[in-house]
Protein backbone atom coordinates (compact mmCIF):
# COMPACT_ATOMS: atom_id res chain seq x y z
CA UNK A 1 0.00 0.00 0.00
CA UNK A 2 1.55 3.46 -0.97
CA UNK A 3 -1.90 5.90 -0.96
CA UNK A 4 -0.83 8.78 1.84
CA UNK A 5 -2.88 11.35 2.75
CA UNK A 6 -1.45 14.74 3.87
CA UNK A 7 -3.39 17.42 6.16
CA UNK A 8 -2.15 20.52 6.24
CA UNK A 9 -4.72 22.83 8.73
CA UNK A 10 -3.67 26.38 8.81
CA UNK A 11 -5.33 28.90 11.19
CA UNK A 12 -8.61 29.35 8.78
CA UNK A 13 -7.68 26.96 6.21
CA UNK A 14 -7.23 23.31 5.34
CA UNK A 15 -5.04 21.81 2.40
CA UNK A 16 -5.55 18.37 1.80
CA UNK A 17 -3.60 16.01 -1.01
CA UNK A 18 -4.05 12.27 -1.50
CA UNK A 19 -1.02 10.48 -3.44
CA UNK A 20 -0.32 7.06 -4.58
CA UNK A 21 2.86 6.95 -4.52
CA UNK A 22 4.55 9.63 -5.90
CA UNK A 23 1.23 10.38 -7.67
CA UNK A 24 -1.57 12.86 -6.91
CA UNK A 25 -4.93 11.55 -6.58
CA UNK A 26 -6.90 14.35 -5.19
CA UNK A 27 -6.34 17.66 -3.95
CA UNK A 28 -8.40 20.42 -2.48
CA UNK A 29 -8.51 23.17 0.04
CA UNK A 30 -11.07 23.93 2.44
CA UNK A 31 -10.82 27.94 3.60
CA UNK A 32 -12.82 30.99 5.14
CA UNK A 33 -13.43 28.25 8.25
CA UNK A 34 -15.29 29.89 11.37
CA UNK A 35 -15.70 32.83 9.20
CA UNK A 36 -19.19 34.15 8.44
CA UNK A 37 -21.09 33.67 4.92
CA UNK A 38 -17.62 30.71 5.06
CA UNK A 39 -17.15 27.14 5.15
CA UNK A 40 -17.30 24.85 8.11
CA UNK A 41 -18.04 26.33 11.36
CA UNK A 42 -15.10 24.58 12.51
CA UNK A 43 -11.60 22.55 12.25
CA UNK A 44 -13.10 19.54 12.69
CA UNK A 45 -15.89 19.67 10.51
CA UNK A 46 -13.79 20.68 7.51
CA UNK A 47 -11.36 17.79 8.51
CA UNK A 48 -14.49 15.41 8.62
CA UNK A 49 -16.19 17.09 5.43
CA UNK A 50 -12.31 15.99 3.43
CA UNK A 51 -12.30 12.72 4.74
CA UNK A 52 -16.08 12.06 3.92
CA UNK A 53 -15.22 12.84 -0.17
CA UNK A 54 -12.08 10.78 -0.85
CA UNK A 55 -11.55 7.49 -1.59
CA UNK A 56 -9.30 6.25 1.11
CA UNK A 57 -9.45 2.40 0.76
CA UNK A 58 -5.34 1.05 0.77
CA UNK A 59 -4.82 3.99 2.87
CA UNK A 60 -1.04 3.42 4.32
CA UNK A 61 -0.56 6.80 6.44
CA UNK A 62 -2.07 10.23 7.58
CA UNK A 63 0.50 13.03 7.51
CA UNK A 64 0.11 16.01 9.45
CA UNK A 65 1.60 18.73 9.26
CA UNK A 66 2.64 20.49 12.85
CA UNK A 67 3.94 23.89 12.72
CA UNK A 68 5.97 24.21 16.23
CA UNK A 69 7.73 20.60 17.87
CA UNK A 70 9.84 22.64 20.64
CA UNK A 71 13.15 20.56 21.60
CA UNK A 72 10.85 17.43 22.16
CA UNK A 73 10.03 16.64 18.66
CA UNK A 74 13.25 16.63 16.19
CA UNK A 75 12.00 14.57 13.61
CA UNK A 76 8.49 13.27 11.99
CA UNK A 77 6.78 11.50 14.87
CA UNK A 78 4.46 8.56 14.80
CA UNK A 79 1.11 10.05 16.90
CA UNK A 80 -0.07 7.82 19.92
CA UNK A 81 -1.67 9.93 22.89
CA UNK A 82 1.44 11.04 24.94
CA UNK A 83 2.68 12.67 21.26
CA UNK A 84 -0.76 14.41 21.19
CA UNK A 85 -0.53 15.55 24.40
CA UNK A 86 3.20 16.51 24.37
CA UNK A 87 1.93 18.92 21.16
CA UNK A 88 -0.60 20.69 23.10
CA UNK A 89 1.70 21.49 25.75
CA UNK A 90 3.58 22.95 23.14
CA UNK A 91 0.40 25.29 22.22
CA UNK A 92 1.88 28.82 23.70
CA UNK A 93 4.51 28.72 21.44
CA UNK A 94 2.90 28.61 18.39
CA UNK A 95 -0.95 29.61 19.58
CA UNK A 96 -2.19 29.96 16.05
CA UNK A 97 -1.39 27.20 14.66
CA UNK A 98 -0.79 24.11 16.75
CA UNK A 99 -4.50 24.02 17.79
CA UNK A 100 -5.62 23.56 14.60
CA UNK A 101 -3.01 21.14 13.92
CA UNK A 102 -4.40 19.15 16.81
CA UNK A 103 -7.83 18.92 15.74
CA UNK A 104 -6.53 17.46 12.58
CA UNK A 105 -4.99 14.95 14.15
CA UNK A 106 -7.45 14.17 16.37
CA UNK A 107 -10.42 14.18 14.02
CA UNK A 108 -8.12 11.66 11.39
CA UNK A 109 -7.15 9.52 14.25
CA UNK A 110 -11.30 9.07 15.35
CA UNK A 111 -12.19 8.59 11.90
CA UNK A 112 -8.77 5.91 10.84
CA UNK A 113 -8.34 4.40 14.04
CA UNK A 114 -6.54 1.50 12.13
CA UNK A 115 -4.47 4.15 9.43
CA UNK A 116 -0.83 5.36 11.10
CA UNK A 117 -0.65 9.12 11.94
CA UNK A 118 2.29 11.00 11.35
CA UNK A 119 3.10 14.46 12.58
CA UNK A 120 5.75 16.38 10.80
CA UNK A 121 7.14 19.28 11.76
CA UNK A 122 7.77 22.56 10.85
CA UNK A 123 10.76 23.04 13.56
CA UNK A 124 11.77 19.53 13.18
CA UNK A 125 14.06 20.52 9.97
CA UNK A 126 15.68 23.06 12.19
CA UNK A 127 17.05 20.96 15.12
CA UNK A 128 20.12 20.77 13.19
CA UNK A 129 21.01 23.99 14.28
CA UNK A 130 24.41 24.26 16.24
CA UNK A 131 24.30 26.25 19.45
CA UNK A 132 25.93 29.43 18.70
CA UNK A 133 22.79 29.64 16.17
CA UNK A 134 20.02 28.71 18.51
CA UNK A 135 21.19 30.59 21.16
CA UNK A 136 20.03 34.21 22.62
CA UNK A 137 22.11 36.15 24.61
CA UNK A 138 19.86 36.70 27.25
CA UNK A 139 19.96 35.26 31.17
CA UNK A 140 20.62 31.36 29.98
CA UNK A 141 18.10 30.46 32.97
CA UNK A 142 15.43 32.85 31.97
CA UNK A 143 15.74 31.22 28.70
CA UNK A 144 15.55 27.64 29.76
CA UNK A 145 12.65 28.18 32.18
CA UNK A 146 10.65 29.71 28.93
CA UNK A 147 12.09 27.48 26.42
CA UNK A 148 13.52 30.51 24.80
CA UNK A 149 15.83 29.81 21.68
CA UNK A 150 15.90 29.79 17.82
CA UNK A 151 13.74 27.29 16.32
CA UNK A 152 12.90 28.16 12.83
CA UNK A 153 9.86 27.53 10.65
CA UNK A 154 9.19 26.34 6.93
CA UNK A 155 11.37 23.63 7.75
CA UNK A 156 9.70 21.39 5.32
CA UNK A 157 9.82 23.76 2.24
CA UNK A 158 13.24 24.35 3.08
CA UNK A 159 13.99 20.84 2.92
CA UNK A 160 12.60 20.13 0.06
CA UNK A 161 13.99 23.04 -2.08
CA UNK A 162 17.58 22.22 -0.89
CA UNK A 163 16.75 19.29 -1.82
CA UNK A 164 15.08 19.75 -5.51
CA UNK A 165 18.45 22.16 -5.38
CA UNK A 166 20.62 19.38 -5.43
CA UNK A 167 18.61 17.27 -8.20
CA UNK A 168 18.50 20.44 -10.49
CA UNK A 169 22.49 20.58 -10.21
CA UNK A 170 22.63 16.55 -10.74
CA UNK A 171 25.01 16.11 -7.27
CA UNK A 172 24.30 14.38 -4.11
CA UNK A 173 22.36 16.36 -1.65
CA UNK A 174 24.89 15.91 0.85
CA UNK A 175 27.62 17.69 -1.08
CA UNK A 176 26.08 21.14 -1.63
CA UNK A 177 25.42 23.80 0.25
CA UNK A 178 22.85 25.96 -0.72
CA UNK A 179 20.91 29.10 0.89
CA UNK A 180 17.11 28.98 0.62
CA UNK A 181 14.82 31.94 0.57
CA UNK A 182 11.01 30.78 1.21
CA UNK A 183 9.43 34.18 0.17
CA UNK A 184 5.05 33.94 0.17
CA UNK A 185 3.27 36.16 2.93
CA UNK A 186 5.29 34.78 5.37
CA UNK A 187 9.03 34.80 4.37
CA UNK A 188 12.43 32.84 5.71
CA UNK A 189 16.09 31.74 4.64
CA UNK A 190 17.58 29.05 5.84
CA UNK A 191 21.12 28.05 5.19
CA UNK A 192 21.84 24.28 4.47
CA UNK A 193 24.77 22.15 4.31
CA UNK A 194 25.10 19.17 3.08
CA UNK A 195 21.09 18.83 3.81
CA UNK A 196 21.57 20.18 7.34
CA UNK A 197 20.10 23.23 8.46
CA UNK A 198 22.97 25.88 10.05
CA UNK A 199 21.04 29.01 10.05
CA UNK A 200 17.57 30.66 9.33
CA UNK A 201 16.27 33.61 9.58
CA UNK A 202 13.03 33.12 12.17
CA UNK A 203 13.67 32.62 15.16
CA UNK A 204 11.36 31.61 18.84
CA UNK A 205 8.85 32.45 16.35
CA UNK A 206 7.53 33.06 12.76
CA UNK A 207 8.25 37.25 13.47
CA UNK A 208 12.00 37.64 13.53
CA UNK A 209 13.97 37.65 10.04
CA UNK A 210 13.18 39.08 6.37
CA UNK A 211 10.62 41.09 5.82
CA UNK A 212 7.03 39.72 5.46
CA UNK A 213 3.39 40.23 3.66
CA UNK A 214 2.06 41.75 7.53
CA UNK A 215 5.22 41.12 10.11
CA UNK A 216 7.63 43.33 10.22
CA UNK A 217 10.59 40.66 10.67
CA UNK A 218 13.92 41.70 12.24
CA UNK A 219 13.55 45.33 14.37
CA UNK A 220 15.32 46.62 17.46
CA UNK A 221 13.69 45.14 21.01
CA UNK A 222 13.59 48.50 22.22
CA UNK A 223 10.57 49.77 19.84
CA UNK A 224 8.44 47.16 21.74
CA UNK A 225 9.58 49.04 25.13
CA UNK A 226 9.13 52.36 23.19
CA UNK A 227 5.85 51.50 22.16
CA UNK A 228 4.60 51.22 25.75
CA UNK A 229 6.10 53.32 27.35
CA UNK A 230 5.82 56.57 24.68
CA UNK A 231 2.55 55.11 23.10
CA UNK A 232 0.34 53.50 25.69
CA UNK A 233 0.31 50.25 24.25
CA UNK A 234 -0.58 47.10 25.34
CA UNK A 235 1.24 43.76 24.86
CA UNK A 236 -1.67 42.65 22.60
CA UNK A 237 -1.98 45.63 20.36
CA UNK A 238 1.83 45.47 20.05
CA UNK A 239 1.76 42.11 18.73
CA UNK A 240 -1.05 42.82 16.50
CA UNK A 241 0.90 45.68 15.29
CA UNK A 242 4.03 43.71 14.95
CA UNK A 243 2.37 40.68 13.19
CA UNK A 244 -0.64 41.79 11.16
CA UNK A 245 -0.03 45.40 10.72
CA UNK A 246 3.33 45.23 9.98
CA UNK A 247 5.81 44.51 6.74
CA UNK A 248 4.60 45.24 3.19
CA UNK A 249 0.75 45.96 4.64
CA UNK A 250 2.27 48.27 7.34
CA UNK A 251 4.69 50.35 4.30
CA UNK A 252 1.99 50.51 1.49
CA UNK A 253 -1.46 49.15 2.75
CA UNK A 254 -1.30 46.13 1.02
CA UNK A 255 0.62 43.15 1.46
CA UNK A 256 0.67 41.30 -1.97
CA UNK A 257 3.95 41.41 -3.83
CA UNK A 258 2.02 41.89 -6.77
CA UNK A 259 0.16 45.19 -6.09
CA UNK A 260 3.59 46.27 -4.43
CA UNK A 261 5.22 46.23 -7.95
CA UNK A 262 2.59 47.73 -9.74
CA UNK A 263 2.68 50.80 -7.62
CA UNK A 264 6.22 50.91 -7.62
CA UNK A 265 6.41 50.44 -11.28
CA UNK A 266 3.61 53.43 -11.59
CA UNK A 267 5.78 55.24 -9.39
CA UNK A 268 4.20 55.15 -6.10
CA UNK A 269 7.51 56.07 -3.19
CA UNK A 270 5.78 54.02 -0.79
CA UNK A 271 5.80 50.89 -3.11
CA UNK A 272 9.48 52.10 -3.81
CA UNK A 273 10.54 51.80 -0.57
CA UNK A 274 9.08 49.17 0.71
CA UNK A 275 10.32 46.78 -2.15
CA UNK A 276 14.09 48.36 -1.48
CA UNK A 277 13.32 47.62 2.14
CA UNK A 278 12.19 44.26 1.18
CA UNK A 279 15.09 43.27 -0.61
CA UNK A 280 17.68 44.81 1.19
CA UNK A 281 16.79 42.34 4.00
CA UNK A 282 17.24 39.51 1.66
CA UNK A 283 20.54 40.70 0.06
CA UNK A 284 21.94 40.66 3.85
CA UNK A 285 20.61 37.59 4.77
CA UNK A 286 22.27 36.00 1.83
CA UNK A 287 25.51 37.92 2.42
CA UNK A 288 25.64 36.43 6.17
CA UNK A 289 24.87 32.51 4.77
CA UNK A 290 27.32 32.97 2.59
CA UNK A 291 30.19 33.68 5.18
CA UNK A 292 28.80 31.21 7.49
CA UNK A 293 28.43 28.36 4.71
CA UNK A 294 32.16 29.61 3.39
CA UNK A 295 31.30 27.81 -0.05
CA UNK A 296 27.72 28.53 -1.53
CA UNK A 297 26.84 26.16 -4.46
CA UNK A 298 23.42 27.14 -5.18
CA UNK A 299 20.54 29.82 -3.77
CA UNK A 300 17.09 28.77 -4.71
CA UNK A 301 13.97 31.24 -4.92
CA UNK A 302 10.67 29.42 -3.86
CA UNK A 303 6.89 30.28 -2.40
CA UNK A 304 4.60 32.90 -4.17
CA UNK A 305 6.80 35.80 -4.47
CA UNK A 306 10.53 33.37 -4.52
CA UNK A 307 8.84 31.81 -7.80
CA UNK A 308 6.79 34.53 -9.24
CA UNK A 309 8.46 38.04 -8.75
CA UNK A 310 11.61 38.04 -11.23
CA UNK A 311 12.02 41.48 -10.02
CA UNK A 312 12.54 40.85 -6.28
CA UNK A 313 14.83 38.17 -7.34
CA UNK A 314 17.32 39.71 -9.68
CA UNK A 315 17.52 43.14 -7.11
CA UNK A 316 18.07 41.35 -4.32
CA UNK A 317 20.65 39.71 -5.51
CA UNK A 318 22.26 42.93 -7.81
CA UNK A 319 25.80 43.59 -6.50
CA UNK A 320 26.65 40.42 -5.03
CA UNK A 321 28.57 39.35 -8.70
CA UNK A 322 32.01 39.04 -6.99
CA UNK A 323 30.95 36.36 -4.55
CA UNK A 324 30.16 34.49 -7.97
CA UNK A 325 26.22 35.66 -8.06
CA UNK A 326 24.47 36.89 -10.48
CA UNK A 327 21.33 36.72 -13.00
CA UNK A 328 20.46 36.40 -16.58
CA UNK A 329 17.81 38.78 -17.39
CA UNK A 330 16.19 36.20 -20.02
CA UNK A 331 16.04 33.32 -17.47
CA UNK A 332 14.81 35.05 -14.77
CA UNK A 333 11.39 36.22 -16.79
CA UNK A 334 10.73 32.02 -17.52
CA UNK A 335 8.38 30.14 -15.47
CA UNK A 336 8.71 26.75 -13.85
CA UNK A 337 11.70 25.36 -12.09
CA UNK A 338 14.82 26.27 -14.17
CA UNK A 339 18.28 28.09 -13.52
CA UNK A 340 17.97 31.60 -14.03
CA UNK A 341 22.46 32.07 -13.54
CA UNK A 342 24.31 32.46 -16.19
CA UNK A 343 25.91 29.53 -17.75
CA UNK A 344 29.34 28.69 -16.01
CA UNK A 345 28.09 30.72 -12.84
CA UNK A 346 29.81 29.88 -9.70
CA UNK A 347 26.29 29.95 -7.93
CA UNK A 348 23.73 28.29 -9.50
CA UNK A 349 20.83 30.69 -9.18
CA UNK A 350 17.44 28.75 -9.13
CA UNK A 351 13.47 28.57 -8.98
CA UNK A 352 11.99 25.84 -7.56
CA UNK A 353 7.92 25.51 -6.82
CA UNK A 354 7.80 24.27 -3.00
CA UNK A 355 5.76 21.10 -2.26
CA UNK A 356 5.44 21.04 1.45
CA UNK A 357 3.01 18.29 0.75
CA UNK A 358 4.36 16.05 -1.08
CA UNK A 359 7.52 16.51 1.19
CA UNK A 360 5.23 15.41 3.73
CA UNK A 361 3.73 12.54 2.12
CA UNK A 362 7.44 10.88 1.39
CA UNK A 363 8.47 11.49 5.35
CA UNK A 364 5.04 10.35 6.83
CA UNK A 365 5.30 6.65 4.50
CA UNK A 366 9.32 6.07 5.39
CA UNK A 367 8.42 6.92 9.01
CA UNK A 368 5.53 4.23 8.92
CA UNK A 369 7.80 1.63 6.69
CA UNK A 370 10.87 2.52 9.67
CA UNK A 371 7.99 1.67 12.11
CA UNK A 372 6.61 -2.20 10.50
Amino acid sequence: MSKVLVLNSGSSSVKYRLYDGERVLDRGIVERIGEPGGGPGDHAGAIRQILTGLDLTGLAAVGHRVVHGGRRFTAPTLVDDAVLAAIADLVPLAPLHNPANLTGIAVAREALPEVPQVAVFDTAFHHTLPDSAETYAIDREVAQRYGIRRYGFHGTSHAYVSRRAADLLGRPYAEVNTISLHLGNGASACAVSGGRSVATSMGMSPLEGLVMGTRSGDLDPAIVFHLRREGGMGVDEIDDLLNHRSGLLGLTGVNDMREVLARRAAGDQAATLAFDVYCRRITSYVGAYYALLGRVDAIAFTAGVGEHAAPVRAAALAGLGRLGITVDAERNAGSGDRLISPDGAEVAVCVIGTDEEREIARTARAVVEAAR
